[in-house]
């Protein structure tokens, strides 16, 4: 971690398909946490899916539902938080999570990403010719807010198993 702070929640971010909410669940089974998703929280919220609020309200209106709910978060303690992918691009979104949560990013290759996502149809942000482009120019744009985390794991070779066992280990050398 780059400098002292108060942490008492973790934070999963990263591109979709890297892992954030079958590590985050197992994280917060093995800590006895809660476990939130920001994108469950703000279907919930908007009482409507993802894909329906992208396709009735666009991004833009998706993108301020997920800064209202990690401001919500500020006050949460022993939380485990998986967010969606694009939520760190916003500043004050990763600001508002590092006052209170190890931000742990979880990555993996653009190919890898693909064969884990490809067959699911609730991703909104690859309803596109070319899915695979798009998610080599995300992951590009995005990168520079996903190595701004306390800890950056690679998923390819590791099992969600491994990965909540690393993110535990930090998480408890973080609360120092």
């Amino acid at each position: 971690m780059e400098q002292a702070r108060a942490v008492y929640n973790v934070a999963l971010i990263g591109f979709m398909g890297t892992g954030k909410t079958s590590v985050g669940r197992l994280v917060a089974d093995r800590l006895r946490f809660d476990f939130l998703d920001t994108d469950a929280a703000i279907e919930a919220k908007a009482g409507k899916p993802i894909s329906r609020i992208f396709a009735e309200d666009g991004e833009s209106a998706f993108r301020q539902h997920e800064c209202e709910v990690v401001r919500s978060l500020e006050c949460r303690r022993h939380t485990v938080i998986a967010t969606g992918g694009g939520l760190v691009a916003n500043p004050g979104c990763l600001a508002s999570l590092k006052t209170h949560a190890l931000i742990v990013c979880l990555w993996a290759s653009p190919q890898t990403i693909w064969e884990r996502v490809r067959h699911q149809t609730h991703r909104p942000l690859l309803l596109t010719e070319d899915p695979q482009s798009r998610i080599t120019r995300l992951l590009a744009q995005r990168d520079p807010f996903y190595r701004q985390a306390d800890l950056l794991l690679n998923t390819e070779q590791r099992s969600p198993m491994q990965l909540a066992q690393i993110v535990i280990s930090q998480f408890h050398l973080g609360k120092g």
